[in-house]
């Protein structure tokens, strides 16, 4: 997360405003552009959603995985890009906003969302790079609360670097996936290293070990 742009708005005039290029969401108000990902995060992106859609694909589930959707909290002016968004299209017509703005904000049609801790260089005006920055901190704690707060049934934090903090990725810290699981309204958490089988409320068949999800950004 990296450049924000400090004028407060609201979710309808971002959904208005958001332009084609580039990946934009609204953090309370703020309008955050997100910085390019390292290849590495999006091999692990695309290697989840290939592993999601095989699987729902299998079930027959009326289920899709949208490119460029919002989530859209009902008590703040937010509105996130999830890495892997998986929607039930079966409740997308109950969606007041899917159809005008891509946005969902029921739990009925988010069954699951994927979260990947991501690093990226902040670019300057100079010839050079300046920092390498890590979303780390919103991922764990700042949406980890917001899709707590919609009800969304399941939530993944794949943390393939093991950036986040020692009380999610151990000590020492360690490549880590959190699967929290909405148990009487709030987020339990599993989590699972090396050759863990991923458990998911969602998938209870998936046959994914955290470590092919993460020898996939080392390939």
């Amino acid at each position: 997360m990296f450049h924000a742009i400090r004028k407060l708005v609201t979710f309808e005039d971002f959904a208005a405003w958001r332009p084609e290029g580039g990946r934009y969401e609204l953090h309370d108000g703020v309008i955050v552009e997100m910085a390019q990902p390292a290849g590495d995060h999006e091999d692990v992106v695309g290697f989840i959603a290939r592993k999601l859609t095989i699987e729902f694909d299998r079930l027959n589930l009326p289920d899709i995985i949208p490119k460029t959707a919002l989530v859209k909290p009902s008590t703040s002016e937010s509105g996130y890009s999830p890495d892997v968004l998986l929607l039930n299209r079966a409740n997308l017509v109950n969606e007041p906003l899917w159809k005008k703005a891509s946005t969902v904000s029921q739990a009925a049609s988010i069954p699951l969302v994927v979260e990947v801790v991501s690093t990226a260089v902040a670019s300057s005006r100079e010839t050079r790079p300046t920092r390498c920055l890590t979303n780390w901190d919103d991922d764990y704690y700042t949406k980890q609360g917001k899709y707590e707060g919609i009800g969304i049934p399941e939530y993944w934090v794949v943390d393939y670097l093991g950036l986040g903090a020692k009380k999610f990725t151990g000590n020492p810290k360690q490549p880590t996936i959190s699967v929290y699981q909405l148990i009487d309204g709030e987020y339990q958490v599993t989590q699972f290293r090396g050759d863990d089988r991923i458990v998911s409320p969602t998938f209870p068949q998936l046959n994914l070990t955290a470590q092919q999800i993460f020898q996939t950004a080392n390939a």
